[in-house]
């Protein structure tokens, strides 16, 4: 074998994310990552994860994921060459802008990730990609997986014909953008539900929704 990194059988790093009985939990990397480019695989959506509390099964939220991924970087002190982040679901995406006196957590987690060494993240069809400006000197990569979703419908339906039967319904206003280029490359047709609110009142913050109505062309 060569030298430098044809040599290794495997790019992956053991690391472990043991729990104290308190619930505490701390990340243990096993091999040197000195003078590396570190790439952190981070699906904070994985609901299926699961760690042992009080004798129970407790499935990991977004925020435990993004706990223990800010305890690897922790368990780097700073050796490697550069810190790739690829998180699929970007973390605290859906809050990304304020509407009153709120958090804006995605904004805080992206800082708080740049303040510990991370040069770059990867992630996946942001909800909105607008909320890299609170860090401007790191690197975001927002990929769209348009073909992939055409793609799997195809596989998993392949009989589907585009050209007959068939149009593109977006669920709400904030999904149109992404809809109207699927409706637009397919050639088909385009519609759209919108949510009708009682602006009157406030529950738990928002305006209460009324109805789901739907607009454009007939289903």
């Amino acid at each position: 074998k060569t030298k430098g990194y044809l040599s290794k059988d495997t790019f992956l790093i053991d690391a472990s994310f043991p729990r104290f009985t308190s619930g505490d939990g701390k990340a243990i990397i096993h091999d040197s990552v000195r003078g590396k480019d570190l790439y952190i695989i981070a699906d904070v959506g994985n609901h299926g994860i699961t760690y042992n509390l009080m004798g129970r099964q407790i499935p990991m939220t977004p925020d435990e994921h993004f706990a223990d991924l800010k305890r690897v970087i922790g368990a780097c002190a700073g050796k490697p060459n550069r810190i790739t982040v690829v998180m699929p679901l970007l973390y605290g995406s859906r809050q990304h802008r304020r509407g009153g006196r709120e958090s804006l957590d995605c904004a805080m987690a992206l800082q708080e990730l740049y303040n510990m060494g991370v040069s770059d993240i990867i992630t996946f069809d942001a909800h909105d990609p607008r909320v890299q400006n609170a860090v401007p000197l790191m690197g975001f990569d927002n990929f769209f997986p348009t073909y992939q979703i055409l793609k799997a419908l195809l596989n998993r339906y392949p009989d589907l014909n585009f050209s007959k039967n068939f149009m593109v319904v977006s669920p709400d206003e904030g999904a149109m953008t992404r809809n109207i280029y699927y409706a637009s490359v397919l050639g088909v047709e385009l519609g759209m539900f919108y949510k009708r609110r009682d602006y009157t009142k406030v529950v738990n913050g928002r305006n209460p929704i009324v109805a789901h109505e739907y607009i454009g062309s007939p289903v």
